[in-house]
């Protein structure tokens, strides 16, 4: 019998743009703003101290999404050498910053595949995935902006 993943919202509390490697953060956002229902879903993989991760963003509308960040928060410090898709930089020993790119309304945003290296061996990792706009589209829905997922050292595929 296969494991399955702990899974648990979380609400984002800021906003941060990935633009070519640098991280800002914008302004206020206006009442006038684009509204966006941003989720994502996943698979994660833990085996040896490596993890592979496979995140793809999903837009519920009703506006498009110009272009958004996602946050990826490991529970214990990642390697420091790093092989990161171009879309990625490092905020923190634990965490990173990924730019998913557009999403168009009621459809999914290109599959982003994030392959980390633990700093050390664990039997477990939590991973928590926090959405994080840009372009000043908002989402006043924020109970599925972000998750939490369990993720054991078995090689098993925990899909969230």
């Amino acid at each position: 019998m296969r494991a399955r993943a702990v899974v648990s919202g979380v609400v984002c509390a800021g906003v941060v743009l990935v633009c070519g490697g640098a991280v800002a953060a914008p302004g206020p956002v206006s009442a006038s703003a684009p509204e966006v229902d941003l989720a994502f879903h996943g698979v994660a993989q833990l085996e040896g101290g490596a993890v592979e991760l496979r995140l793809t963003p999903w837009n519920g509308g009703p506006a498009a999404v110009p272009d958004a960040t996602v946050r990826l928060r490991w529970s214990v410090p990642l390697a420091a050498a790093q092989q990161l898709p171009a879309r990625c930089v490092r905020e923190d020993e634990r965490t990173l910053l990924c730019g998913t790119g557009a999403v168009a309304v009621d459809a999914a945003g290109e599959l982003l595949r994030v392959p980390v290296r633990l700093g050390e061996r664990s039997s477990e990792v939590t991973l928590a995935v926090d959405a994080v706009w840009a372009g000043g589209a908002v989402d006043r829905g924020r109970s599925n902006d972000g998750l939490k997922v369990l993720v054991l050292d078995t090689g098993d595929a925990y899909t969230f």
